[in-house]
């Protein structure tokens, strides 16, 4: 079919009403429509339109008032038309009758899956230059779509995800012009959407309308060589459109507003005057999933559903199969779509975390890239998290060694075989082997029964506020039996502390559980020693006497002394070895062959001959004292505590005992199932830990003598 005139197709509003609501314009207005208004209104778009172009007719049928918009009936280019699949029920009766239209006038019918969605020219909009077509998704399109769009009209197709509810359709908010103009409304659309059009249009050539003409459906429009012809706009759009050489046409369309349409829903370009650059491609990226576990009772297959659709992709659920039993679990099999490879990873990385893997056929082994230069990892690289996770590599899935978060992955073929192990990024080596990619990666999270998460209830809560006393007692509870039951089977506990501890005087408590064998290792800065050591040689912390609670003359150089002290023998073993140090919690450390290491900063007063000034010393220090960690106390100290969480791996035990309720929250944000917050005093929670420890020994000694 081709002529030299532009041809459009419009249906006359003779069964039009607004019947029911699929859009927000829609609401409130259900049979307020004027019938006579709403064919004067049509008619006087129809003589308009006809005075630039040829528009042919279809017949209106009863019982589909929205046949009147026939953007929607499909998309065409050349003798070709991709019929659209309504997304409601309402409006797919219009289908046979656009079907049978293109058909009788010579047209190429594509027809697309009947479960797939796609509404036509109102989501499909060809740029009027000829070089790619731009194609919404988000409320009534699929992604899915795309990818045949590009095949069948052999055109490259730019996805676009819409926002707003009120521009349901691509046509809405956006209108491709004469000579790669744009007129648009950035807000409808998400960051990446606007990134794509931005690349795509110069600066010059984009006319970002305001939101009292995207509400007037200002972008809705039909663009006929320089003329415009729109419902509404406003005398400054007028302006700018008419310094870009366009002419603006008004005519009323108020009634069809209240549908959700205005001139360009009216009418179908049924020819194009521009030879399209053929090149069948869709950025449009899409990859199957597998999940299993408790997937509804723990949320899980919700998430992972919130993260596809928020991250401006979408999805099919391919199979669920639901637990019969309580302790059953469910599997679920989703394909994943989204705009570009880019959007596709952002996606997948967050899906990963949740336990999701890629179908075990469809990927035998992982993206590889060479290290190039020690300490900088191949582009792309993954980011590995708390969680234990398994890589593939020929063929076989291989645990990763060592996991940790924020490292990199590196890949190595033994005589034994494959392996892989999680390594820091000033710890790469050249010529090593990284996992680029997401493809062929699982994070294993475990399984928990619900039995097993009600009675763990209690440990895995994190506090958001100040607990009530009664709160903090059942936490410490539970925490005090953790503890006992991991001394007992030779555990290991690994507790960081800031000055706190000493403040509030918790020192003593905290001395005690060194001594009782709760704590295998001990982390902190700098000032958590001095303040220690002050106490125990001058009985002040911070120049605060810490029996009467009352500011000593002369206090403030107190740590100063203590430092000098401790520097003087060389090391702070040096000092309880010479009885400079006779109590506190470094002293029970050395007397009890209990590890520690301070890890310095930038305000550090001397600093102590033991504290590490450099920081990778130290980090490096730390993650040896944590590892095979059963559980770690994080007592008052924020940034340590934060720094220890990001390199502790899932399946440690974390407490976080804090009066700010921000570090508690902090730290509940790496994800850990194995974290619990107590927002209150740390001298308090230590107070309150040794009486519950206190109870577990009588009533064990009473057992024994039962």
């Amino acid at each position: 079919m081709t002529s030299d005139a532009i041809r459009f197709l419009m249906c006359a509003p003779d069964h039009y009403d607004v019947d029911y609501v699929i859009n927000p314009w829609m609401e409130g207005n259900v049979h307020k429509s004027s019938r006579e208004r709403a064919v004067e209104q049509w008619q006087g778009l129809y003589h308009l339109i006809k005075e630039h172009a040829v528009v042919d007719l279809v017949k209106p049928e009863i019982g589909v008032p929205d046949m009147v918009f026939t953007a929607n009936a499909g998309l065409l280019l050349d003798n070709t038309v991709v019929l659209s699949r309504f997304y409601h029920k309402e409006r797919q009766g219009e289908e046979p009758y656009f079907q049978a239209w293109f058909e009788q006038n010579g047209f190429t019918v594509q027809t697309l899956p009947k479960d797939l969605p796609f509404e036509g020219a109102g989501d499909a909009l060809l740029d009027r230059e000829g070089r790619w077509l731009w194609a919404g998704y988000g409320f009534r399109s699929e992604l899915d779509s795309h990818p045949y769009l590009a095949k069948w009209l052999d055109i490259e197709v730019l996805s676009l995800r819409l926002m707003d509810e009120r521009f349901y359709h691509l046509d809405t908010c956006f209108c491709p012009l004469l000579d790669g103009y744009l007129l648009y409304y950035p807000p409808a659309f998400d960051a990446y959407s606007n990134r794509l059009i931005e690349l795509r249009v110069p600066e010059q050539k984009r006319i970002a309308v305001a939101e009292v003409d995207a509400a007037n459906f200002a972008c809705n429009a039909v663009n006929i060589n320089q003329i415009i012809i729109m419902n509404q706009a406003s005398a400054e759009l007028k302006q700018r459109l008419g310094a870009a050489g366009f002419k603006v046409l008004e005519t009323p369309l108020t009634e069809f507003l209240k549908a959700g349409g205005a001139a360009k829903c009216l009418t179908l370009r049924t020819t194009e005057p521009i030879q399209p650059l053929h090149s069948a491609a869709a950025t449009v990226e899409s990859r199957t999933i597998q999940m299993a576990g408790h997937l509804l009772d723990s949320g899980l297959i919700n998430r992972a559903l919130d993260i596809i659709t928020e991250g401006g992709g979408s999805f099919q659920v391919l199979n669920f199969s639901l637990g019969e039993q309580k302790q059953s679990t469910s599997n679920a099999e989703i394909r994943v779509t989204a705009p570009s490879h880019s959007v596709m990873e952002e996606i997948m990385v967050q899906l990963i975390d949740l336990g999701a893997m890629p179908r075990p056929q469809e990927v035998c082994d992982n993206p590889l890239a060479e290290v190039l230069q020690d300490g900088v990892a191949p582009d792309d690289f993954y980011v590995t998290t708390i969680y234990p996770t398994e890589v593939r590599v020929n063929c076989e899935w291989v645990l990763v060694q060592n996991q940790r978060m924020d490292g990199a992955i590196v890949v190595a073929q033994t005589p034994n075989g494959a392996t892989a192990e999680c390594r820091l990024l000033r710890d790469l080596k050249q010529g090593e082997k990284i996992i680029v990619g997401v493809e062929g990666i699982r994070t294993v999270r475990k399984t928990e029964s619900r039995d097993l998460r009600t009675a763990d209830k209690e440990f895995s809560f994190m506090g958001s506020g100040v607990s009530s006393e009664r709160r903090v007692e059942l936490l410490v509870e539970q925490i005090a039996w953790d503890l006992r039951q991991i001394r007992d089977r030779g555990g290991k506990v690994v507790v960081v502390g800031g000055p706190v501890v000493i403040h509030t005087g918790g020192a003593d408590h905290l001395s005690q559980l060194i001594r009782d064998g709760y704590v295998q290792a001990l982390l902190g800065g700098n000032a958590i020693a001095v303040h220690d050591i002050e106490q125990s040689m001058m009985g002040t912390s911070l120049g605060m006497d810490m029996k009467r609670g009352v500011s000593v003359r002369g206090g403030h150089r107190h740590h100063l002394k203590a430092i000098n002290s401790v520097r003087r023998v060389g090391s702070i073993a040096a000092a309880v070895e010479q009885k400079l140090i006779s109590s506190g919690i470094f002293y029970e450390c050395v007397k009890h062959h209990i590890p520690f290491s301070l890890a310095g900063s930038i305000r550090d007063d001397g600093p102590l001959p033991d504290t590490k000034m450099d920081l990778l010393e130290a980090q490096a220090d730390y993650a040896r004292l944590i590892e095979g960690a059963d559980m770690i106390l994080m007592l008052s100290s924020m940034l340590h505590s934060i720094g220890v969480g990001n390199m502790t791996p899932a399946g440690v035990k974390m407490v976080c005992v804090d009066i700010n309720p921000a570090v508690v929250t902090k730290l509940s944000d790496r994800g850990s199932v194995e974290s619990v917050g107590i927002v209150t005093d740390v001298g308090l929670f230590l107070s309150l830990l040794m009486q519950q420890l206190s109870k577990l020994t009588s009533a064990y000694r009473l057992a024994q003598t039962v």
